[in-house]
């Protein structure tokens, strides 16, 4: 076992992901952070440009809010989303997941060792 392996995994569609590690750490994923850092091929060779708009939404001013309309267990090393913005093709591992911990005690800068 490994400390991105999870013990639980709690999902709330309209909130976010909630994960507790075997190591007893908690980790919390607000539904836009976890979009904005999809790591599939077209979010991360386009770099903070946004998805084009989706079928659903013809009207680009006007944009619902952020949902997961779907997840889908990838073996055991991760979970794939499907977005209300049509997006489905990021695949989150679990090791992933463990190092965009946005909490406090992860986003500590590492000191360099000597």
């Amino acid at each position: 076992m490994s400390t991105s392996d999870p013990a639980s995994v709690d999902i709330s569609k309209s909130k976010g992901v909630t994960i507790v590690w075997t190591d007893g750490h908690r980790s919390e994923y607000a539904l836009e952070y976890l979009r904005d850092h999809c790591p599939c091929a077209t979010c991360t060779t386009k770099a903070g440009a946004p998805p084009p708009p989706s079928p659903a939404n013809p009207l680009p001013l006007y944009k619902p809010p952020l949902r997961i309309l779907d997840v889908e267990s990838t073996g055991r090393y991760g979970i794939r989303f499907y977005w209300n913005d049509g997006h489905s093709t990021g695949i989150f591992s679990f090791d992933h997941l463990r190092e965009l911990c946005p909490c406090p005690e992860c986003s500590l800068p590492t000191e360099p060792r000597a």
